[in-house]
């Protein structure tokens, strides 16, 4: 597939995890001749990060210290970027089922990270943004969570559907909300693990996020996509397996 462009003439991007493949693929995509902040936890991979967007065509890279459990730190970051016209918020953790099972605080932090940091910091923007698009990442696994990877697919479910109250909340504004739910994303999250049917990798979700966000713009309103198209027909199937059976179903 080709590397999907939108021309956007102004405005800074805010990149909320900047070492994520998915949030970098978005990014590389759309930061031609802008200003980037890239928000990442290890700064230690700050200059990676640089290079890789003003090989892409960032007019200039601020990298800031990030860590996404630190709610009360998320106003005072949007409110530092200048004319913050995109925000893409990809942090987030794949965490451990079978540790979370058992250990409370293992099931906390997933939730904390993937569902809580999450609600924060899109109120936090909605809230500070007065134009442009906001990117945020469903997943298939929260459609219909399973035994196999429960914890991580309830924070889903509930992101879903705030995502999908606060595009109804931004209707008719000039800010929209691009949300993603894609199938089993081949990346560094999920190394070494086997895909699943219907997988992307993170460009193919890149590019059909950025084409979302183009339509967005034309049609004045937020958007959900999902990633690959034909996955929307597959998770309406989801619903009608019987739970004796889905229980059984692997991650």
């Amino acid at each position: 597939m080709g590397r999907a462009r939108r021309e956007m003439s102004d405005g800074t991007i805010l990149l909320l995890g900047a070492t994520s493949d998915i949030g970098g693929e978005v990014a590389t995509r759309l930061c031609a001749g802008r200003d980037v902040v890239a928000a990442l936890r290890n700064v230690a991979v700050q200059g990676a990060v640089e290079k890789r967007l003003l090989d892409a065509g960032a007019r200039s890279v601020r990298v800031v210290e990030f860590e996404a459990t630190d709610l009360a730190s998320h106003r005072a970051l949007v409110e530092s970027v200048e004319d913050l016209t995109t925000a893409i918020v990809a942090f987030g953790i794949l965490g451990d089922q079978a540790r979370a099972e058992h250990d409370e605080g293992e099931a906390v932090r997933i939730a904390e990270v993937d569902y809580l940091a999450q609600v924060s910091m899109l109120t936090v923007l909605a809230d500070a943004m007065e134009r442009g698009e906001i990117f945020a990442f469903s997943s298939i696994a929260g459609w219909r969570a399973r035994r196999a990877n429960y914890v991580y697919g309830s924070t889903k479910a509930g992101l879903d559907a705030f995502c999908q109250g606060l595009a109804d909340r931004l209707h008719g504004s000039a800010l929209h909300l691009i949300t993603a739910r894609p199938g089993f994303v081949i990346g560094s999250m999920t190394a070494g693990m086997k895909p699943a049917v219907m997988s992307v990798t993170p460009d193919q979700v890149a590019d059909s996020v950025v084409e979302a966000a183009g339509r967005a713009t034309a049609r004045g309103r937020s958007v959900t996509v999902w990633i690959p198209r034909p996955l929307a027909v597959l998770a309406m199937v989801m619903r009608l397996v019987p739970r004796p059976i889905w229980r059984h179903m692997p991650r």
